[in-house]
């Protein structure tokens, strides 16, 4: 896959993204210690009362396609978008059996859930349509160059183009394309509810209003990545090995949280920030910004991050398949 570089900073998230999907990047390296020197970390009372008290169960890890990078939730099943193989892989979320694994465009590397069907981003040519219920494919749509992430705004799809720096509004019910708009880099893409919100290339996130007018750019850490949002603040995963805080109303800083590697996806699961990466995935608490736990994923970085309503799925990209934690 090719890239065209403007700039240092575009340098290093092009690299560190396209360095990934090729297995250049983010290799795990030789297994680590997790934190407190291999020592279990304290039991946390609520995580035991509720039979989630252990790391991770890593026998729930369950094969898809080549190379998957994203993940979402349908409110029944999870979705895995297999760059490699341009194919998207159905998994029922309690058991993780495969109930279907449907083609798409090329390189797949985004999804979002409508309520209705699942909006699939391909790197290479657009974005697919498919229906949940069976994966059939209600359409292919021309967004900006390189759709890299995807987010709905309860009609609208959002695409991040990451190749074009731009950011492509669909609307949901037919894929019209409702208008083209220039961040100035655009990676991963999140809604608040009220804003939409872009990583970029520059260190920045780009807040825009529903008609794609620009709302804010601000400041976070080196080489954003993913972003997600806990009901009142919006977290970012900069490459440069930190995570930020924004304050979803006013676009403040409120914190900024080591990661101990490279981090990629984010998602909350109703009570901690997951945040994924090489070679680790690292539960935060949103009120302080609190390591909850540090989990290694064995021989591979993980990537897409998502909830279905009891655990965390992330995909587990040079292994093939999603561990569920």
């Amino acid at each position: 896959m090719k890239r065209v570089c403007i700039g240092a900073s575009l340098l290093l998230i092009v690299f560190a993204v396209a360095g990934l999907r090729s297995g250049r990047a983010l290799q795990s390296g030789p297994a680590q210690q997790d934190a407190n020197n291999g020592a279990p970390p304290p039991a946390n009372p609520l995580k035991v009362a509720i039979l989630h008290w252990y790391k991770a169960n890593r026998t729930t890890s369950f094969k898809v396609g080549k190379q998957p990078y994203d993940v979402a939730f349908d409110g029944v099943n999870i979705w895995s978008a297999n760059y490699e193989d341009n194919t998207v892989t159905k998994l029922r979320a309690n058991d993780g059996e495969v109930l279907g694994t449907f083609p798409v465009g090329t390189e797949p590397d985004a999804l979002a859930f409508d309520g209705a069907n699942v909006w699939v981003g391909c790197y290479a040519d657009g974005v697919t349509k498919l229906r949940a219920s069976d994966g059939k494919n209600l359409g292919n749509f021309t967004t900006g160059k390189g759709p890299s992430g995807l987010s709905f705004d309860g009609k609208n799809v959002w695409v991040a183009n990451g190749f074009d720096g731009t950011v492509t509004k669909l609307r949901a019910s037919d894929g019209k394309n409702l208008g083209t708009f220039n961040t100035n880099g655009a990676i991963a893409v999140a809604f608040d509810g009220t804003y939409v919100w872009v990583t970029t290339w520059n260190s920045s996130v780009v807040r825009l209003n529903k008609d794609g007018s620009n709302a804010g750019t601000f400041q976070v850490g080196s080489a954003p990545l993913g972003i997600a949002f806990d009901g009142a603040s919006i977290w970012v995963a900069n490459q440069g090995s930190s995570i930020t805080k924004l304050d979803a109303k006013t676009g403040a800083a409120l914190g900024t949280f080591a990661y101990p590697g490279t981090p990629y996806g984010v998602a909350f699961d109703g009570k901690d920030i997951w945040v994924t990466g090489s070679p680790y995935v690292v539960p935060y608490r949103p009120a302080d910004g609190v390591q909850e736990g540090v989990f290694h994923i064995h021989d591979s970085p993980t990537t897409g991050v998502a909830f279905d309503g009891a655990d965390i799925w992330v995909a587990a990209t040079f292994n093939n398949a999603l561990n569920k934690m």
